[in-house]
């Protein structure tokens, strides 16, 4: 099975067991997440399926967008909910927007510190790996970019956690801003529950959650059906239609002189409406170098 699976992650999954539970649904061996999701977040997790796993390199950039909750009080080793308590408990003295102010602070382009417990690699391996090992972990700061990121209220009697919507570019970690938020408040925090509702252009509304998965497993084609449009993928690159004299010469590896007359750097080369071949960069002009080629 060739292309592009949304997912609606649910809870207490690893990205990689809901990879293992989507082979068994597919059949398919190849499969590739375009973003690790925590075991407690939930919602969008795009997968590629088959020979669209060479296409990974191009999702790289995404900005994603998420809703969820940051809980007054105390911090975590994790900067989550999954953690074992930082430090002593101290009450939320501020209002909402007392907090509202601290948090604007967190907009634009910014270095961020990612937590010791996260899927980042040092020397190819995990750093949550080293840190549960009790090995030392030296994660150096990351330049990532918030676009939006708005408390929209405060609950609990007394208050102690905060709804909230963030936009932010891809790399950034929001438990590093419900910590960071935590220490500019003088009480600590981390992050209670998160979902993501969206991942570049793929949103909640397009995604399967895995029962649903599951169920259609059963019924031919009905997978494939619920896949988006192949011309849909990668919208910032435009897509031309080749005949099969031009795909054998783009199969092999040649330049080619292709239809497309966009400027763009990058474009979709399909055999057919459905049937995408691969990426081409372009040379000059129309002179066109095949990147990826899928088949």
């Amino acid at each position: 099975m060739n292309g592009l699976l949304v997912l609606d992650k649910p809870a207490g999954m690893t990205s990689h067991d809901v990879v293992e539970v989507v082979r068994r649904a597919t059949g398919e061996r190849s499969i590739g997440h375009l973003g690790t999701l925590d075991p407690m977040a939930t919602g969008v997790l795009p997968l590629l399926l088959g020979r669209y796993t060479r296409l990974a390199q191009f999702f790289g950039t995404a900005e994603k967008g998420y809703e969820g909750t940051i809980r007054f009080g105390y911090a975590t080793d994790t900067f989550d909910a999954e953690g074992t308590a930082a430090g002593e408990a101290r009450p939320l003295t501020l209002s909402l927007e007392e907090l509202r102010g601290l948090a604007a602070r967190f907009h634009g382009e910014m270095e961020q510190m990612p937590p010791v417990f996260s899927a980042k690699k040092i020397g190819g391996v995990p750093a949550h790996k080293l840190a549960r090992a009790g090995k030392p972990v030296e994660v150096k700061p990351a330049r990532i970019v918030i676009h939006h990121f708005e408390l929209l209220s405060l609950e609990g009697s007394p208050a102690t956690a905060a709804r909230f919507e963030m936009q932010v570019s891809a790399g950034g970690y929001v438990r590093s801003v419900a910590h960071e938020l935590g220490e500019l408040a003088g009480c600590g925090a981390h992050l209670a529950a998160l979902r993501r509702t969206q991942a570049g252009a793929f949103a909640l509304a397009q995604a399967i959650g895995l029962d649903e998965l599951k169920a259609m497993a059963g019924e031919p084609g009905a997978i494939e059906r619920r896949l988006p449009h192949p011309r849909t993928l990668l919208p910032e690159m435009p897509s031309v239609t080749v005949d099969e004299q031009a795909a054998g010469r783009l199969r092999n590896g040649m330049q080619v002189n292709l239809p497309d007359f966009s400027g763009a750097a990058l474009v979709k080369v399909f055999t057919s409406p459905v049937e995408l071949l691969g990426i081409a960069k372009r040379i000059a002009g129309t002179l066109m170098q095949p990147i990826v080629v899928l088949g």
